[in-house]
């Protein structure tokens, strides 16, 4: 598959590459968090969230909403699913990685996908995106063998537990947290999830 750049204009019509913030604290205390051999996230961590970037990227990013600061860290080479919010993510590479990405509006009425669609992109090791809220996304591939590290900034409360019922049909039927509506692959095996992904699980090598 042909890896892209998120500086080339082709990523223009999924996000953008943030200019302005100082991500030097964020990445060093990245560090500190764990790389496992399949793939972690935390939707907030309290030592990420004490930084002073943290109001940068509360007023700057999100216009002064609360938000949330935490990661994605492991080891990954397939798409195994998509996902949306209802608003932009940002995300700061702390190692090189990939993203696996698509557009909302290529969901069937079905809400199925097809996999044929989704570009991949290279984010360098200390550059950070925001990637818009129509634009489907998973977790990072990595690029070394070490693995990938993501700083992951959402609206507070974005990827936690469900407090409410949802239907079973149409848009509601993707909702597998708070503000995440998923749609999965069948080979990831994913508990719960409406497996609407068509075509190839697309995997980086």
């Amino acid at each position: 598959m042909k890896i892209q750049k998120v500086t080339d204009p082709a990523f223009r019509k999924y996000g953008q590459v943030l200019e302005g913030y100082d991500f030097t604290g964020l990445i060093k205390e990245m560090k500190h968090t764990p790389v496992p051999e399949d793939v972690i996230y935390v939707p907030s961590v309290e030592e990420l969230e004490a930084l002073d970037i943290m109001k940068d990227l509360q007023n700057k990013g999100y216009g002064g909403l609360p938000v949330q600061i935490g990661y994605c860290n492991g080891h990954n080479k397939k798409l195994n699913a998509v996902e949306y919010h209802r608003n932009s993510e940002i995300n700061v590479a702390v190692t090189d990685l990939v993203l696996l990405i698509g557009h909302q509006q290529d969901i069937e009425p079905d809400h199925t996908y097809d996999t044929s669609k989704i570009e991949a992109f290279l984010v360098p090791a200390g550059t950070g995106i925001e990637v818009y809220a129509t634009t489907l996304h998973y977790a990072p591939c990595h690029v070394n063998e070490g693995g990938f590290q993501c700083v992951v900034v959402l609206p507070k409360g974005t990827n936690t537990d469900l407090t409410f019922q949802t239907e079973k049909t149409g848009e509601d039927s993707l909702m597998t947290a708070k503000n995440k509506w998923l749609i999965a692959h069948e080979d990831a095996k994913i508990a719960g999830a409406f497996n609407g992904l068509k075509g190839e699980n697309i995997t980086i090598d």
